[in-house]
């Protein structure tokens, strides 16, 4: 068990350092990398979310806010983004005082898997292409679960590997060997955009991320694919009966 945590810490300082490092250009290089297509996703995701009819959302690794801004198109009253890289906080405040929307976004430093912020908090919690880089997977989506109200539901944007040819052939040839060199070129870190193919890679996606879900307190939990499998929106809503395991 304490290797396992010990695990964990590390990860999550080298999640925190690397995302500090690479603020300045976090923006930039999503939308480039992805050919704007992280844009549409989160939009698809925000449509999900929307027939919940959340009027408080938290979330979760908001980096720069994109998916917390996007978020407004739910109809929620107020959201809160955390995030424990606190160079892209920065970045993402500077962005919703530019677009006047910080009197209904705040963003804070806060950990995914001790969160600061009492049970039945949030009508919503969402988080983007964030959860696989959590220290400890399942201590974080209990979290969420803690924070949602009785009505909740979670909305998880996350990568996700396509299985059918070409476009699994493209795709690993793309991420594996020609993101990672434009990464590095441009945000000037070269562990950061090798170590998103890889976390990616590991990610237990698909049916077993689902039953994952399902462990941490969600129920109605549902994968719908984007972009040939390229991306996942992951859903669930929250189960009021949880089995405590140790």
């Amino acid at each position: 068990m304490g290797k396992e945590n010990n695990k964990g810490l590390e990860k999550k300082l080298q999640v925190q350092t690397m995302f500090n490092s690479i603020a300045g250009k976090y923006d930039f290089l999503n939308h480039f990398l992805s050919a704007r297509m992280d844009i549409r996703w989160r939009r698809k995701a925000v449509r999900i979310l929307s027939a919940f009819k959340p009027a408080s959302i938290l979330d979760v690794a908001t980096g720069t806010g994109d998916f917390a801004i996007a978020a407004l198109e739910s109809g929620a009253v107020k959201i809160t983004g955390v995030d424990i890289a606190e160079e892209m906080l920065a970045m993402g405040r500077e962005k919703l005082a530019k677009k006047k929307l910080s009197h209904i976004i705040s963003l804070q430093s806060g950990d995914s898997e001790d969160l600061p912020f009492p049970d039945n908090t949030f009508d919503a919690v969402i988080v983007a292409f964030g959860v696989r880089n959590f220290g400890d997977l399942q201590k974080g989506l209990k979290e969420m679960h803690r924070v949602l109200t009785s009505r909740g539901v979670v909305v998880i944007l996350e990568f996700s590997k396509p299985r059918r040819f070409p476009v699994k052939q493209i795709y690993g040839f793309y991420f594996r060997h020609i993101l990672p060199r434009i990464g590095k070129i441009i945000s000037g870190d070269a562990s950061a955009y090798t170590y998103l193919p890889e976390s990616v890679y590991r990610f237990p996606e698909g049916k077993e991320f689902l039953r994952i879900l399902s462990e941490c307190g969600f129920e109605n939990t549902l994968q719908k694919k984007l972009s040939a499998g390229i991306a996942s929106i992951y859903t669930g809503e929250k189960r009021l009966h949880v089995n405590k395991t140790k």
